[in-house]
């Protein structure tokens, strides 16, 4: 088994938070791998894995970063491949972190989720994936299908909850 998603983090400070992105590839069994480096403190490693990241089979890329948050830029910069940056939360809330991904020069583009949005930019790879999987594309179906179900079991559970001035 080879990866086609690869999540990339500055420090496995960052791995409390995307774990979630990593719980999501596995459920939909989507074959990823998982490695830390830093825009700052390896750039080196950085250029390289990201000029290698598309013969080596990758599809996409997940990259999180706090404050400065340089990593998914600086892959985008070094690949053709579609980058998702994750702003870690850390100082300023991740308003920093968020800023500094979304603010990309043209041509560079890194797509950005929320902060600390790890699950939404796991979905967001597999949505760019299914494209041209159906396999793939029926398990997301399914696995929103199951977001639709848990709401509207929801609704039926708070129907049964019971106050003096509740009206439905």
């Amino acid at each position: 088994m080879f990866p086609i998603v690869s999540i990339i983090m500055g420090s496995t400070s960052d791995l409390p938070v995307m774990e979630k992105a990593c719980k999501l590839l596995d459920e939909l069994q989507i074959p990823f791998e998982v490695n830390a480096l830093s825009a700052h403190r390896t750039p080196e490693a950085v250029e390289t894995f990201a000029k290698g990241a598309k013969d080596r089979g990758l599809k996409v890329i997940i990259a999180a970063a706090g404050m400065a948050a340089a990593l998914p830029g600086v892959i985008a910069a070094s690949t053709t491949l579609p980058v998702i940056g994750v702003p870690i939360k850390g100082m300023l809330d991740g308003l920093d972190a968020m800023l500094s991904i979304i603010q990309m020069p043209p041509g560079i583009p890194v797509a950005t989720v929320g902060v600390n949005g790890a699950q939404n930019a796991a979905i967001l790879a597999v949505e760019m994936l299914a494209l041209s999987d159906e396999a793939i594309a029926q398990r997301l179906a399914d696995y929103k299908s199951g977001l639709k179900a848990k709401i509207e079991k929801a609704n039926k559970d708070l129907a049964e909850v019971k106050y003096q001035f509740k009206t439905n």
